[in-house]
This record gives structure tokens, sequence and C-alpha cells, in this order.
């Protein structure tokens, strides 16, 4: 029985997305993989059975979790671990919650890094144009604010691009 590749990730509204995307389509080779997002777990293997499992447990986190604002002020770098400009969500308790949720009980293990809600622009770059681009960047302030009422269970076609597979509303 194979597995297939699956996420989960927050799509922000259209306005972040489109600041996210003027920088991406000239800095994210992955740029048409999939929209700018937060990713709430990083990606992981699961069948069809484990999978189905997983979705009545998002369900239920979901609902235990009330819709909450996001805001973005400034670009970071995760150099020099990755050569990765991302845009910069501020510390929210209810995403680290949902990032905590998304890694104990039926969740399988697959963080590698601490969790920092972020919404990369740049990544895959050469040392030299990291610089270039994160040097450019990490002066501009941003206003940015967004409310987070849903996330999305995504997976991964045969091409590397990801796809919706299921909505998750938050609350009640």
């Amino acid at each position: 029985m194979s597995k297939l590749k699956y996420g989960i990730a927050i799509f922000p509204s259209k306005e972040i997305q489109d600041v996210a995307n003027s920088y991406r389509m000239r800095y994210d080779p992955r740029y048409n993989k999939i929209p700018p997002h937060i990713t709430l777990k990083e990606r992981f293997e699961a069948s069809k059975e484990e999978i189905n499992e997983i979705a009545e447990e998002l369900n239920k986190i979901a609902s235990e979790v009330q819709p909450f604002e996001i805001e973005i002020n400034k670009v970071s770098s995760f150099s020099p671990v990755t050569n990765t400009v991302y845009l910069k969500v501020e510390p929210h308790d209810q995403l680290s919650l949902l990032n905590d949720k998304m890694n104990e009980g039926v969740f399988p293990e697959s963080q590698q890094y601490a969790f920092v809600p972020h919404i990369t622009i740049s990544q895959d770059l050469s040392e030299d144009e990291h610089s270039d681009v994160y040097g450019s960047m990490r002066m501009l302030t941003f206003d940015l604010k967004d409310t987070v009422d849903r996330f999305q269970l995504l997976y991964q076609l045969e091409d590397g691009a990801w796809t919706v597979f299921e909505t998750f509303k938050l609350g009640k």
C-alpha cells in the first residue's frame, strides 16, 4: 500500500499572498508548486487509513481553537542553517498550540526544526544571491494583518506540486 506525502498549512489572505508572490516569482524556484503559506506541520507520509485518523484528529483540533489574528512586520532569514528568506509571522500562542498538537498523538514525527511561523519568499539560492536578497529586503517594513480561521491538509502530487486534501475551520 503506497503512502502519500502530506503537510498541514495555513493559506493567508490574497493580500498577503500577493505580497509574498511579488518576491517568490523571482527568488523561489518552488513558486509554482504551492501558494504562499504558513507551515503548521512539515511533510510526512501516511497511508489512506492513517490519513483518515489524522483528519479526524484535525477536526477535533480545529474545533478547540478559535480564529485568531496574525501580523507580519518584517522579513528574516534562516541563514546559516538554510538560505531561506521569509516574511516573519509574529509569534502567537494559537499558532504554537496548533503546531504542538500536530506533533503529538496520532501524528507522525516530522518536525526537524523548532517551530518558527513564516511565509517563505526565497529559498535554494546560492550564498551570494541569498546575501543580496536578504540584504536588500531586511530593511523593509510591512504592515500585514490577517485573521486565520482555517487550515488545510495538503498532499503532494507526482510533479511535486501540493493540493488541498481537506480544509478545517477553526472554532465551533
